[in-house]
Formats: structure tokens, sequence, C-alpha cells
């Protein structure tokens, strides 16, 4: 089944985020896009009550499946589609059996969040599909479950809310406790983003990631203490940080800062964007990589070796890991004239130094989860 006629053919999009790093799980602020890297989705009703079939293109991988009897697989990519079915499944019984097949141009492993691209995009595509009458916060709430119970990532809304969420020319700055947010439109020339994608995963992502969460939880109950009104770590400030800082561990004092940081560091990109300010935008990024390498400890000697080598580089303004961290991409601000240029230095001494070949790619800010193709 690589192959049908389709009935509808949804498009859902990879995400950058710009600044806020590990905010959303805190519900603080970030201020992601999707991007013109996407998962297409080919649907069709195979006219049973319970039997589906998935297929995966770039796998070349077929899942099978009944409606009925959902648990979590020992494959990865599978969770993800049988976590959304699951979901799904909890909140309707007008799900029937179908085919879809995926095809995805979005870099797995690199940080631009391929897994909230496949879960809305399924979701999205079966909501219409079925008229199951899901809205789109419902879509996203349901995909980002997904997550944390088939694929035992405890993530943030940021990814699943940018996936679906996203306006073209525009970043999102979302307030993930609220879920307030507001359309901000980046106009980045003669600037490029570019990504620099490591190729380089050090397999902690998952666990580290799980456990920063733990550590801010910690750092939460301690700042409870002395300020019962703190609730997350967005309701923290550094001055309330410091005068708990004795009654905290080193690590778990790092992980508090970061974040209140990050967080301010998201409301002055939001500023700087409105007024137009790149060279500020650039200044952000960097300070922002410097957090998630010395306080948030989740860079990687290639990511840390990427960021120090562009700032030596005449036309680029910032640059700093994007992504859970421990390898990915690099998110970078460069002048066009010197993207070419600037592509060829890094990828020649990061193959000099790690014996890594990078691959790089332009991150347009595009539109959300769409419809492109319906019978």
């Amino acid at each position: 089944m690589n192959s049908f006629d389709p009935e509808l053919v949804i498009e859902s999009p990879g995400r950058i985020n710009l600044i806020g790093e590990h905010t959303d799980y805190n519900m603080g602020y970030v201020l992601p896009t999707a991007i013109d890297k996407k998962i297409t989705f080919k649907f069709r009703k195979n006219g049973t009550q319970r039997s589906c079939e998935v297929y995966s293109l770039d796998f070349d991988k077929k899942l099978t499946l009944d409606l009925h009897k959902i648990s979590p697989s020992d494959v990865e990519w599978e969770n993800y589609v049988l976590g959304v079915l699951h979901e799904i499944g909890l909140r309707t019984d007008q799900l029937k059996g179908f085919d879809c097949i995926m095809e995805s141009t979005v870099p797995a492993g690199s940080g631009v969040s391929s897994s909230a691209a496949l879960e809305c995009g399924l979701a999205f595509g079966l909501n219409d599909l079925f008229e199951l009458g899901l809205s789109n916060s419902e879509i996203v709430e349901l995909s980002q479950k997904a997550e944390h119970n088939y694929v035992g990532t405890q993530c943030g809304i940021m990814d699943q809310f940018a996936s679906v969420m996203s306006k073209e020319d525009h970043v999102i700055l979302l307030d993930c406790n609220s879920l307030e947010y507001e359309y901000i439109p980046i106009h980045l020339a003669p600037y490029k983003i570019i990504l620099l994608n490591t190729h380089v995963s050090h397999n902690l992502a998952s666990s580290e990631y799980n456990t920063r969460k733990k550590e801010c939880e910690l750092g939460i109950t301690i700042l409870q203490n002395q300020y019962p009104a703190v609730k997350t770590l967005r309701d923290a400030n550094l001055e309330m940080l410091e005068a708990v800082k004795a009654e905290m561990n080193a690590t778990v004092y790092k992980r508090c800062r970061f974040i209140i940081e990050e967080n301010d560091r998201v409301l002055s990109m939001a500023k700087a964007l409105k007024a137009n300010d790149l060279e500020l935008a650039g200044k952000i990024l960097y300070e922002g990589h410097s957090g998630l390498s010395e306080l948030y400890e989740i860079s990687c000697p290639e990511s840390d070796f990427l960021v120090k080598f562009s700032k030596g580089i005449p036309g680029v303004l910032g640059a700093r890991q994007m992504g859970g961290g421990f390898g990915g991409c690099t998110i970078n601000l460069v002048h066009e004239d010197v993207v070419d240029d600037y592509i060829r230095a890094i990828s020649a001494v990061y193959y000099e130094e790690f014996v890594l070949r990078l691959s790089t790619f332009e991150g347009l800010p595009s539109k959300g989860t769409t419809i492109i193709y319906k019978k």
C-alpha cells in the first residue's frame, strides 16, 4: 500500500523556535513558527469499522492496526500514530477504518519537531475525514498527550501548537500557561534563518529532558516555601531565586536561573522583532546559547563549536542550539550575501573537527497544518 487515490491530503509542518527553549513545560513564553518542511499525509476511508493501515514512505514500513486493540509499540515512530489514535478514541467513537500514506521533508532528529508534525497532521486529517468535530485546540492538546502517554516524552505544548496554529511570515508569542498568543510579523530581509544540522544525537535528549523537568519542579517547591504565589518558574524572578539559593543545590539553581532568564529573552526578542532590530535579535540568540550550554547543560561539543565559530563571521548576527538538546540543529541569523560562503566555511571546519558532514536548510516561516486536497 504505497499508493492510492486519496480522499484527503494534509500537510503538517515542522517548526523552529527563535527563542524560549524548555520554557514551555515550565508554563513560560516561547516564540515558535512553522517552517516550510512538512509531512504530507494521504488519507482514504477503507470501508471497514476498525482496520487501518499507515504506511511511511520514508521508513518503507507499514503499520497495520485494529482501532479496538490499540497499545504501545516497540517501534518508536509507530507510537506517535498509536498515541494519536488512542487519544482520539477517548474523545469520540466516530473513527472508522482508514488507510494513510506519510511522506516527510522534515529532517528527523534535527530539533524541528517532526514528531509534532506527525501527531498533528494525523489528528487534523482524521478529524476532517470522519467529521469528528475536534477544534484546533483539541487537536493540539490530544497530540501533546499522545507524546506524553505513548512516546514517554513529557513535552510542553509549544511544538504541537506551532505545527497547527502558525501563520505565514509570523512568529507566535505564546504564553504556555494561559495559551494566549500573539502573531508577530517577522521581517528578516536581507537576513535568513539558516539551520545547520549537526547530525549528532547523543541519545540523552529524551531521558535528560524528563530529568530537567524534575529539576525545575524541585526548584518550584523550594521557591514556594518562601513565595507561596509561585506556581511555576514563570512566576519567579531572579531576586526571588537569589533569596532561596542557599536552599538549592547548584544544579537546581542553574536550571531555575536559565528558565527565568530565558523567559525574559523571549519577551525581549518579541520587542526586537516588532522594532525590526535584528542585531539585538542576534545578540539574544547568542545569550540563549550560553544559557543552554552553561546553565541548563543540554548543549554538546558539536553545537558549541558551531556557535563559537559563527561569532567570527561578518554577516552572522547570532546563533544557538535549538530543540531538546544534545545535538540536532543550530539556528543561525545570516545575511543573504554571505550564506553560501558561511555554509562552505563552517562545513569545512566542522568536518575537520568532528569528521561529520553538516547538512543545511533555510527555515522559512510558514503556515500551520493545512488541507491541500479534498475530494
